[in-house]
């Protein structure tokens, strides 16, 4: 579990830190030097990096050729980036890669959200969650690509965590489907709550 601090100084703050526990335990992990790698859909077996320059040199052997997800978030590296060099050491920090994370998650709920019409009613929150955490893993909702795509709920107090026009990584595989089907989640008390009409730019 993520510590509260960390949440509280580093997690995108439209997100509540529930959520935000639920996302780095559904597509996470609890190693900040986690790197994995996927290549031809297929997962490449690494050695567990025991420094960040380790974690960093192994994704920028792969960042161009494969999949690379790294961090507590296992954000995509290869995101914006144009050449390998360009991938640096604060991504093995917990709290950037917590930051980084969470604003591209909420970005992605924003854009899920707003597929199912932005609904008010809190019930449809873990319906929202549960194909956000699989558009993360996959890199694709409604068969588009979530990473590069524009933020529905962008205002004008700043840029999103992406631009488009900076590079393009490796492409996720896209789902032969739509959004996932799976089961929605059972939120564990009525703390664990996002404030829609914030995820969707309205006041």
């Amino acid at each position: 579990m993520l510590d509260t601090n960390l949440i509280k100084r580093c997690a995108n703050p439209t997100l509540t830190p529930p959520i935000v526990e639920q996302f780095v335990a559904a597509v996470g992990s609890d190693d900040p030097l986690a790197v994995t790698v996927k290549q031809g859909g297929r997962l490449i077996l690494l050695p567990k990096s025991r420094t960040s320059d380790e974690a960093l040199q192994t994704s920028r052997q792969y960042v161009a050729s494969a999949i690379v997800r790294i961090g507590v978030t296992q954000y995509p590296a290869g995101i914006g980036v144009k050449d390998p060099s360009q991938l640096h050491g604060e991504l093995f920090d917990a709290c950037e890669n917590l930051r980084i994370g969470t604003t591209m998650f909420a970005k992605i709920v924003r854009i899920v959200s707003k597929w199912y019409g932005n609904p008010k009613d809190k019930n449809a929150l873990p319906q929202i969650l549960d194909d956000a955490f699989d558009a993360w893993k996959t890199g694709y909702f409604d068969g588009r690509s979530v990473f590069d795509a524009p933020d529905p709920g962008r205002t004008q107090s700043g840029p999103g965590p992406v631009d488009p026009d900076e590079g393009e990584a490796p492409s996720e595989e896209p789902p032969t489907g739509g959004p996932s089907s799976a089961s929605k989640i059972e939120l564990e008390n009525a703390g664990i709550r996002i404030d829609l009409s914030r995820i969707d730019g309205r006041n």
